[in-house]
């Protein structure tokens, strides 16, 4: 009688089944994003850092320039009226001073000399603006007269080029309008720039004027653009390359990890099953040879209806020492070095030692003429590889049929033979378990048969591909490396 229970069990909570679900760590995926990241983050500093670069050397020399002709002018014009070596343009510059005789200076050319040389500045290329300051920081010229007679307070530009007799530069992408002096009167377009010029006495001792330009180059500008340009491009370039690059080197790296991961865990796998085995081979083969060898016994003496039934015994002890066999040799260590074997030849003994069950099957070869080639192998072991495949296109025809051999794909490096039997062939789920231990499609196989081969091949640096569909045969494809490929 059936009891139904009070209480039903309480359902598992859906984070076990999540956790339990969780995928495993993605080492190329997280790679990619954070390399990403990383290589992105580097470009664009590396960026900012040169367009800053570019853009301040770039304003740097061009305010060295606009120095240098400034500077240029006055002493030009000073020469040019014949005022003596002992006055500059600094101090001729204040008109508030003309009432102040100079010494051996004629008011007339002081007056002409400042004229021309603020009619050469008030046409400067690019100028948006000129202010010229006394020491008292008042607006002694400017070409915005809105700005003559004005003292400026709080420019620190200003007053450190005063203090330190040194020319200041700096530019700007919009008017500040705190700042009074920048009085426009034809507003810039984008970047601009200001330049202090100081103009000192004969002595160079005191800055007796200070001349502020603000200029927009426009030629600078579409220099400085297509630098930048051209710099962001070669950065962008750059990063997608190495991103790539470094991508690709780990992307392999992964490959081959999980390939020697699998090659590790095979290993492991072998050594553990050939310790099993081995253990259990050595447990069975003394009861096995007592047995056969009491049932050789009982079958001298006996000649009744048991005769049947030792036989059976004797075929049965034989069939799981042939299995012992074959599983002690699959999981041994392959250790024998590669030597050159010639391919054909060790074809044309495999299949000699099958002439007979080939026949008595009614299996008809079909093997074209093979070039003589050389293959990196062991000839034992290769034999064993020829064996273990024509004896299973001997178990899929059971009826009869056609196995054929024939050479197809030659490189420089590699050469790969092809093994075809018209059997009873193989469906998808059995093609994708045909390579793992002990799985057989035999009526009492051992299933290590393929599983040998594929080891064997991978110890002689080649491969082994299969290929199948019911009904129509299965194929064997055996790739070799050769032998003088130097």
């Amino acid at each position: 009688m059936d009891i139904a229970p009070r209480h039903a069990m309480p359902a598992p909570p859906a984070g076990s089944e999540a956790s339990a679900a969780r995928k495993p760590f993605d080492l190329l995926r997280w790679y990619a994003w954070v390399s990403l990241a990383f290589i992105l983050s580097v470009a664009a500093g590396l960026g900012l850092i040169s367009s800053r670069f570019i853009i301040d050397e770039s304003i740097e020399r061009d305010a060295l320039l606009t120095a240098q002709f400034i500077t240029s002018i006055a002493d030009a014009e000073v020469r040019h009226v014949s005022i003596p070596n002992i006055r500059t343009m600094g101090e001729l510059l204040d008109p508030r001073t003309d009432h102040v005789a100079m010494p051996g200076v004629d008011p007339q050319a002081r007056r002409k000399a400042r004229g021309e040389f603020l009619d050469h500045i008030a046409h400067l290329p690019d100028m948006l603006l000129v202010n010229i300051y006394a020491p008292d920081r008042t607006v002694i010229w400017s070409s915005n007269p809105a700005l003559m007679g004005k003292l400026i307070e709080g420019d620190e530009d200003l007053d450190r080029a005063f203090e330190y007799r040194l020319r200041v530069s700096a530019s700007y992408h919009s008017v500040e309008q705190a700042r009074s002096e920048q009085k426009f009167i034809t507003p810039p377009e984008q970047l601009f720039i200001e330049n202090y010029i100081p103009l000192l006495d004969a002595d160079a001792d005191e800055v007796m004027a200070m001349v502020e330009i603000y200029k927009e180059p426009h030629d600078l500008i579409v220099r400085i653009e297509h630098g930048l340009i051209l710099l962001w491009v070669a950065i962008a370039v750059g990063a997608a390359l190495v991103y790539v690059g470094l991508y690709t080197i780990m992307r392999r790296a992964v490959r081959l990890m999980a390939v020697q991961q699998k090659r590790l865990i095979g290993s492991e796998t072998y050594v553990a099953l050939g310790e099993v085995s081995s253990a259990v081979a050595h447990s069975l083969r003394n009861p096995l040879a007592s047995i056969r060898s009491s049932a050789e016994l009982a079958q001298a003496f006996d000649e009744g209806p048991a005769q049947r039934n030792i036989n059976e015994i004797i075929s049965q002890v034989d069939r799981m020492s042939q299995w012992i066999r074959q599983l002690l040799q699959s999981l041994r260590p392959l250790n024998d070095e590669t030597v050159p074997v010639e391919l054909s030849q060790a074809l044309q003994e495999s299949l000699q030692a099958f002439a007979v069950p080939l026949a008595r099957a009614g299996v008809a070869l079909d093997v074209p003429a093979l070039p003589a080639v050389q293959v990196l192998a062991q000839p034992a072991l290769l034999a064993q590889v020829f064996s273990s495949l024509i004896d299973n296109a001997l178990e899929s025809m059971g009826e009869g049929g056609r196995l054929k051999v024939e050479l197809v794909k030659r490189d420089r490096r590699s050469v790969t033979l092809r093994l075809s039997d018209s059997g009873k062939g193989m469906s998808e789920q059995q093609q994708r378990m045909a390579f793992r231990p002990f799985f057989s499609t035999k009526q009492g196989g051992l299933g290590v048969g393929l599983v040998l081969v594929r080891r064997i091949m991978e110890r002689f640096g080649g491969s082994v591909r299969l290929s199948s569909s019911q009904g129509h045969g299965t194929r064997v494809s055996l790739t070799f490396r050769l032998a003088n490929t130097g």
